[in-house]
């Protein structure tokens, strides 16, 4: 009997151990294996159903894009999305492909190929994970590529983002960046990363050696911290764990880089419906104004009903403005620069109080008043805008970026240059200096939409009396026109060859506005037009 027993329990304790040996089953996805947007299967799931690799529907959109999303009963969130993510969305006739040699390849219906994943190691099969990480293994079980080592704008419970490595928001606008030297610092995209550009660091510079490498690990109880790779040290924790006393196998936690360029940590708790509770446990702020390139050239970001939104300088508008990362634009015409210094009679300038922007001056002049910075900027072709702070007038050109309001205890006025587009003619102003205008609260639209109109008009009538006098003139009875009148004869004949320009039969050979003003005010000369050629005779 003893034999018996002492085999049974053998028996037994073999078949645990073999058991604590096998590696847990997955679905494996096979070389020729394949997807479509629009019909099944469109999409490769985890054993858990909770993670999904494939194609999903864009928001408001007929297209589709390849990512990886976590899957919810009424919703999903996206974690990871193909490279090239910001070309145009993927149309219904396309296939995604895990090709026999083992490249996923995305096939239009007119033979154009992107790579997904291209490993010049030999693949067997691919597998979703149930931590969300999509991997292609060789015949040995290795991974040879995942997506976890190619993150987007999401790092997973598990998942580190090595120094080096950077996250980039939906957009593309904002990007995370793990660097070298142990910050973790925010930037916006398209910028020398330098540290006027950054506008959120970790501070973990203490910590930095020329032979020691820092990366960002969110482990799978909710922990995100900065850790030294050599001694896997902790150096920086941003969020300490999750309040849950024991590793939730229902929660399952995310830190992205939203679209707004703030960085997040988030928790998805599972309930027994199949959806999920999302909360946010971390923000790294949440001054959304702090962000830099929230709003565009030429504007700055305020708050209204503790809601963000982005205001055009005084003398811009919107670029589009149903887009405010565009920035603004001039809305008024540049005058000509004459011997180093600025037409004085076709500007103005707006103070704002407690405004600053990023940037360097082009020059900073020692100044003592306001008034004096104000007339400083005015007669200056090269300013823009210029910065009263402290005595000193620190000047710029245009377009200002990172333009945001200061802290009340922070004193600094904005001088901002606006335009004045004025008929008035400029031989009135010569021998009488302008006065300063100094304007705190105006009506900049109304001002400019009367004086295009009135410029129109002003164009108009010109062409149309310049169609008159020039047949009159070439009758040779210019002087008939003006019988019994005392008129200037220069000055005539210079509005009948604006008129002339204003109506030529090709609309390249036609001035601009802005000409017609400087022929108008004398500014520059005006030239002999050629003859209309619904004029000739």
């Amino acid at each position: 009997m003893a034999p018996i027993s002492i085999a049974f329990f053998l028996f037994l304790f073999i078949s645990f151990a073999g058991g604590r040996a096998q590696p847990k089953q997955s679905s494996h996805i096979g070389p020729g294996s394949s997807l479509s947007p629009t019909t099944q299967p469109s999409s490769w799931l985890s054993l858990s159903n909770r993670f999904a690799f494939g194609f999903y529907q864009l928001q408001d959109t007929t297209g589709f894009a390849v990512g990886i999303w976590l899957i919810g009963k009424h919703n999903k969130t996206v974690v990871w999305t193909a490279p090239n993510r910001d070309d145009p969305p993927i149309t219904s006739n396309t296939t995604l492909e895990f090709s026999t040699e083992g490249m996923l390849i995305l096939k239009s219906e007119r033979g154009q190929q992107n790579l997904i994943a291209n490993e010049i190691r030999s693949v067997s099969y691919a597998t979703m994970l149930d931590s969300g990480n999509f991997v292609l293994y060789d015949k040995d079980s290795k991974k040879v590529w995942q997506s976890f080592e190619n993150p987007t704008d999401t790092i997973l419970g598990g998942q580190t983002l090595f120094a080096g490595g950077q996250l980039t928001s939906t957009g593309s606008r904002f990007h995370l960046k793990m660097q070298d030297d142990g910050y973790l610092v925010l930037y916006p995209t398209n910028t020398g990363d330098t540290p006027e550009d950054a506008y959120w660091s970790s501070e973990t510079s203490n910590y930095a050696t020329p032979w020691t490498k820092f990366d960002l690990y969110l482990n799978n109880t909710g922990r995100l911290h900065i850790i030294n790779r050599t001694s896997s040290k902790t150096v920086k924790n941003l969020h300490e764990k999750s309040t849950s006393p024991a590793p939730n196998n229902n929660t399952i936690y995310r830190s992205t880089l939203d679209s707004d360029g703030i960085f997040r940590l988030y928790s998805h708790a599972y309930e027994e419906s199949g959806d999920f509770n999302v909360s946010t446990l971390w923000e790294a702020f949440t001054d959304l104004c702090q962000v830099k390139s929230f709003c565009g050239f030429n504007s700055y970001c305020t708050f209204n009903d503790n809601q963000p939104y982005c205001n055009c300088l005084p003398g811009t508008d919107f670029v589009d403005p149903n887009d405010w990362s565009l920035g603004c634009g001039r809305n008024f015409s540049e005058g000509v620069c004459t011997g180093g210094k600025e037409n004085e009679a076709l500007y103005r300038v707006e103070p704002m109080e407690n405004m600053k922007w990023g940037d360097r001056p082009y020059v900073v002049a020692p100044i003592s008043t306001e008034e004096d910075c104000s007339g400083s900027c005015l007669e200056d072709c090269n300013c823009g805008a210029a910065l009263f702070v402290s005595g000193s007038c620190r000047k710029h050109s245009l377009p200002l970026r990172y333009v945001r309001r200061t802290p009340k205890e922070e004193v600094t006025t904005a001088i901002l240059k606006d335009g004045i587009k004025s008929l008035m003619s400029i031989n009135e102003t010569d021998n009488q200096k302008m006065p300063l205008v100094v304007v705190r609260k105006t009506a900049v639209t109304e001002i400019l939409l009367v004086t295009l109109g009135f410029t129109a008009v002003s164009c108009v009538a010109l062409a149309i009396s310049g169609l008159f006098v020039f047949k009159s003139r070439v009758l040779r009875e210019l002087d008939k026109i003006v019988r019994g009148e005392e008129v200037d004869k220069t000055t005539l004949e210079n509005m009948v060859k604006i008129g002339l320009w204003c109506i030529q039969d090709e609309p390249a050979l036609r001035p601009s506005m802005k000409s017609v003003l400087l022929m108008l005010e004398g500014i520059t000369e005006v030239s002999v037009p050629p003859c209309p050629a619904t004029m000739s005779m």
